[in-house]
């Protein structure tokens, strides 16, 4: 079936729905044939920007929440299809600071949706984890992989009046251009005259735009069969090559000499890794792998028989991948200018300056 089928008539919830990847679901999901979308959010005044954003459209709904509030939850998913649980403390820093609201929301919070969800027969429920979710070094990494197999756990739950509800995972790395991402970042260090600031000059990461990222989770939604981890397949950079190409390319519009602009190394953050993983070894025994996609079968299960039509429309087979950031091909300087002058990537007020002056795109 495919994604437009899937999503005709439907109504579909999106937790965190005015965040970075929430938001762009909900975008995305508009230009389906939907019944509904609701945005469920803690955020008001984001969620205030959205009505006017989409006023004129009367598929789409937007819920003031928390989603550790089981009531409210509850009250949203009822009479939903399908729900993307987007909604999280994501940035390690934070996270390594208040705990107790991490585990709060990124746990406490896993155990409201999936009550809800029991409780409303919803058909499927999609989590968005992160690369943080393996091997984790810190609070925001150990609350997602908690979180992945809180929703594994759930899908074997699934029996007698609750048999047929789906619970899978989608688990990517960065997000180019979301809140907090490091091209922002660069950007404002740049604009200010550096230095633009590195934490370890060996630190490499998969990398891809949110467009790209929110159409292999939306399309995640549509494969999964239920306790799987879906791994959407990035390109990885050195994030020493990525700043060296964002002054030269950044610099100009702010009229600085890319010259000038200082790199300094600061040291690795709590938690911070040198490389993303976005799968393990022990992940590798019952892995799948297609040209967009790995797909990681929950342990309790065996790999079944009828795998090579279950993921078929994925071209997933057997694998032993194990994906990370340090092993991984690294892009090309100019791979990675032409992924940062695609939409999205870079700030819109750049961009735009970039593309209005063919001189700054020639330097």
């Amino acid at each position: 079936m495919n994604v437009q089928d899937f999503f005709r008539g439907r109504t579909v919830v999106v937790t965190g729905g005015v965040g970075s990847v929430g938001s762009e679901i909900v975008r995305q999901l508009l230009q389906f044939d939907v019944k509904e979308v609701r945005a469920l959010d803690n955020n008001e005044s984001a969620l205030f920007d959205a009505e006017h954003q989409y006023g004129a459209d009367p598929r789409f709904k937007a819920y003031q929440a928390d989603i550790t509030n089981e009531w409210e939850t509850l009250r949203v998913f009822s009479g939903a299809d399908h729900v993307f649980h987007t909604a999280a403390l994501k940035h390690v820093p934070s996270c390594e600071r208040s705990p107790f609201s991490a585990i709060d929301t990124n746990i406490i919070g896993i155990k409201s949706i999936i009550r809800a969800a029991q409780l409303n027969r919803v058909q499927k429920v999609l989590f968005t984890s992160s690369d943080k979710a393996v091997s984790p070094t810190n609070v925001m990494g150990a609350s997602k992989l908690l979180g992945e197999r809180l929703f594994i756990a759930a899908n074997h739950m699934s029996v007698g009046p609750d048999n047929g509800l789906v619970f899978s995972n989608t688990r990517f790395g960065n997000v180019a251009g979301t809140r907090g991402s490091v091209i922002p970042l660069f950007c404002r260090q740049i604009e200010r005259g550096g230095p633009v600031t590195l934490t370890d000059e060996r630190m490499t990461r998969f990398i891809m735009s949110l467009e790209e990222a929110t159409q292999l989770v939306i399309e995640s939604m549509v494969h999964a069969r239920g306790g799987e981890t879906f791994i959407t397949k990035m390109p990885s950079l050195c994030v020493a090559d990525l700043a060296r190409v964002m002054i030269e390319l950044v610099a100009p519009v702010f009229s600085r000499n890319p010259r000038s602009i200082e790199t300094r190394v600061t040291g690795a953050r709590p938690g911070e890794k040198l490389w993303e993983e976005l799968s393990t070894d022990e992940e590798s025994r019952r892995i799948l792998e297609g040209d967009r996609y790995l797909c990681v079968l929950p342990s309790a299960n065996d790999i079944p028989a009828d795998i090579g039509t279950r993921y078929k429309a994925l071209g997933l087979e057997r694998s032993s991948c194990v994906y990370n950031s340090a092993n991984e091909p690294k892009m090309t300087d100019a791979e990675i200018r032409r992924f940062l002058l695609r939409d999205g990537v870079l700030p819109a007020d750049i961009l735009l300056a970039l593309r209005k002056s063919p001189g700054l795109l020639a330097a």
